[in-house]
C-alpha cells in the first residue's frame, strides 16, 4: 500500500514545491496544496505538481452558499484532484452540493473545525466550548449529506470513525513526538493517529522544514 501520508506545501512558490515534492515522492502517498500555494499558482501550478505522479489533495475549505461551492467545485473537475475540501459549517445542503459537483473519484471531505482552534475559540464564536461535542455533531453532518469523509483532529478521529465506520478520515495537525507544535492547538503522533483510525495523515513542517525532508518523511513512515 501506498504511503498514507500526505505532505503539506504550504508554500506560494512554484519551484521551491515542486523540488520538495520531488525529493519526498518515494515516502509519501500524496500532496497536499492549499489556499497559499493556489492563490499564487492557480490551476496551473497544480497541473506542474500533478506532474509528479502524486494524488493531488486541493485543501481549499470552500464555505459559500449551496450554488456557489457546487460552481467552484465544478471548476475544479479537469484538475480531477484526489480530494478537496469544503467547511462542514457550511451545511447540508452545501456539502450535498458540493459533492454532487465533484468528478467521479474525487473524495469530498468536510472539515469539522480547524485544529488551530480551542475551547476558548468556539466560545468566542458562539458554539458550545466542548471541541469533541462539536466534531462529532458535524460528522453526523456530513454523514447524512453524502460526502465522502471529514477533516478533524488526532483527538477525535476515534470517536469519529465509531459514528461512521466507513467513513473517510484526514487528520491534520499530526507531530512526530520529537516534533515542535507550531501554531496547532490539538495534536497527536502520526502512529496515533492511524491506530485511531485516520485514512491519510497530513504533515507539512516537520518534513518541510526538516534539514533533510526525505529523511524526515522516511523516519516517519517507519513508525507507521
Amino acid at each position: 500500500m501506498s504511503s498514507r501520508i500526505f505532505v503539506a506545501l504550504d508554500t506560494p512558490d512554484l519551484e521551491k514545491a515542486k523540488a520538495l515534492a520531488t525529493r519526498v515522492h518515494h515516502h509519501v502517498g500524496g500532496i497536499k496544496l492549499g489556499l497559499e500555494f493556489f492563490m499564487a499558482n492557480g490551476r496551473h501550478g497544480v497541473h506542474e505538481m500533478a506532474e509528479i505522479g502524486l494524488p493531488i489533495f486541493l485543501d481549499l475549505k470552500f464555505h459559500d452558499i449551496p450554488n456557489t461551492v457546487a460552481k467552484a467545485v465544478q471548476a475544479l473537475r479537469p484538475l480531477e484532484p484526489a480530494i478537496i475540501t469544503v467547511h462542514a459549517a457550511g451545511g447540508r445542503a452545501m456539502l450535498e452540493d458540493a459533492k454532487a459537483a465533484a468528478p467521479q473519484g474525487t473524495k469530498v471531505v468536510a472539515v469539522t473545525m480547524l485544529t488551530s482552534l480551542d475551547d476558548s475559540d468556539l466560545v468566542s464564536i458562539g458554539l458550545s466550548g466542548d471541541p469533541h461535542e462539536q466534531v462529532l455533531r458535524l460528522t453526523e453532518l456530513a454523514k447524512s449529506a453524502g460526502v465522502d469523509g471529514i477533516v478533524c483532529s488526532g483527538e477525535e478521529v476515534a470517536a469519529a470513525k465509531k459514528l461512521w465506520p466507513h467513513g473517510f478520515f484526514v487528520v491534520p495537525g499530526v507531530r512526530p513526538a520529537d516534533g515542535a507544535v507550531g501554531d496547532q492547538k490539538r495534536v497527536v503522533t502520526p502512529r496515533k493517529a492511524l491506530d485511531s483510525g485516520a485514512s491519510i495523515l497530513v504533515i507539512g513542517r516537520p518534513i518541510t522544514q526538516a534539514a533533510d525532508p526525505d529523511q524526515a518523511a522516511r523516519a516517519i513512515e517507519a513508525t507507521l
